[in-house]
């Protein structure tokens, strides 16, 4: 028959094992209160510090037709006895359209058949063209830079974004189709601080042929190093355009830690 001895350890054996379980229970204890504290002071302060990130956005749109009139006269043969002025004003870029007409009494014979009649009508600028076809978006990166402060007007243009300063973006958006583009919408991926952040735009107004609308788009905390920003018009493909390869243009930029 297989005999089987149990040895069992000594008092003090056990009361040593004992006491490490014990250390080891409050080291875990402690490792685990130093990382519920660290999380609790360094975690927030950076969610805080992205959730405070702010994006400042400029522009200024510019119509492709030029409202002012340069005048010219014409000659119309009236068979009356009246002279006729008549001033015709029209503002292409308002699409309006005011006249005035005044009848003066000629005293026979100095009005016979075919007397003149002055008009004046607009000749500046060019009359807006039929819409046909579609519309095509473009977007071009005209400069990178920083704002001096969160006022769009303050932009600086510079490849390097100093310490502290806020990166920026020039871009110019522009209708080249033959159509208008109906409200559109841009998204900007802008590089920030843990990861690269997208804007997105609200509804734009339409473009009409020609129309363009420069931008100025600001953001906080920019990440250091060399970055990238990269803009795209009409991200979700909701505008029906001639060309969609035109959509997006991107520019590097550095940022100094």
């Amino acid at each position: 028959m297989e005999h089987i001895t149990v040895t069992e350890g000594t008092p003090a054996r056990r009361a040593a094992v004992a006491g490490l379980a014990v250390v080891g229970f409050f080291a875990l204890v402690f490792i685990g209160m130093v990382l519920a504290i660290y999380a609790a002071r360094f975690v927030p302060k950076a969610a805080n510090g992205l959730s405070s990130a702010a994006v400042y956005l400029g522009s200024i749109f510019t119509p492709a037709q030029d409202a002012t009139l340069e005048p010219v006269q014409t000659t119309v043969p009236f068979d009356n006895g009246l002279v006729a002025t008549t001033t015709a004003t029209t503002s292409v870029a308002a699409a309006t359209t005011t006249a005035t007409t005044a009848a003066t009494p000629v005293a026979h014979p100095a009005t016979v058949a075919g007397t003149p009649t002055t008009i004046v009508v607009p000749t500046g600028g060019t009359a807006p063209a039929a819409l046909y076809g579609l519309s095509d978006l473009t977007v071009d990166i005209t400069a990178v830079g920083y704002l001096t402060s969160n006022d769009t007007s303050t932009f600086v243009a510079s490849t390097v974004v100093p310490d502290g300063k806020r990166g920026a973006v020039k871009f110019t958006v522009r209708n080249a189709g033959t159509n208008s583009t109906g409200n559109w919408t841009f998204d900007a991926k802008l590089p920030t601080t843990g990861s690269d952040y997208t804007y997105h735009s609200n509804s734009q107004k339409s473009l009409l042929p020609g129309d363009r609308i420069d931008f100025v788009l600001g953001f906080d905390h920019a990440d250091d190093g060399d970055q990238t920003v990269t803009v795209t018009v009409d991200p979700n493909n909701r505008v029906n355009e001639s060309n969609e390869r035109n959509d997006e243009s991107d520019a590097h930029i550095k940022v100094e830690d």
